[in-house]
């Protein structure tokens, strides 16, 4: 009688150990997923974001072309392209801001997006010089805000 029991005993303790230990990979592998999705969406956004900055960045200096080529010949060639490249700037800016938007929960990293794209697209509506300058520092001002907010995401 000794030994069913000592099987019993036996058996039971290899089949809670196989349990425990089935229950404790799950969880293992569930915190290996999570951190995998965690750390995928961290770097999608570290893309996402510098991606904006950058664009933002270019459409700044675009529209700052833009701006000067309408000074010197409204009707000239070097305004046309001037003006095209700016449109085609913004476009590709638009494009980047919509990335972030999908990716970001943040409400206050979107609105930086946002007021860094509204801030540099208004770079060529300025009436002189002294406005133009204004404007572009805002919008480098708001490029640096957006750049800011984001990053707490991403560390």
């Amino acid at each position: 009688m000794e030994a069913i029991w000592t099987s019993v005993v036996a058996v039971g303790g290899t089949l809670m150990g196989a349990v425990m230990t089935h229950v404790f990979q799950r969880l293992a592998a569930g915190r290996g997923e999570r951190f995998a999705r965690s750390e995928a969406l961290r770097q999608e956004r570290m893309a996402t974001y510098s991606s904006f900055a950058a664009a933002v960045e270019d459409y700044r200096h675009g529209q700052s072309g833009r701006w000067y080529s309408m000074r010197e010949d409204p009707a000239g060639a070097a305004f046309v392209a001037a003006r095209d490249e700016a449109h085609r700037l913004r476009t590709a800016t638009r494009q980047v801001l919509y990335r972030v938007k999908l990716l970001t929960d943040d409400r206050d990293v979107v609105l930086a997006a946002e007021r860094a794209y509204a801030c540099t697209r208004d770079v060529s509506t300025a009436q002189d010089q002294a406005e133009r300058d204004t404007l572009d520092s805002r919008a480098r001002e708001a490029i640096d805000a957006f750049v800011s907010r984001a990053s707490s995401l991403v560390r």
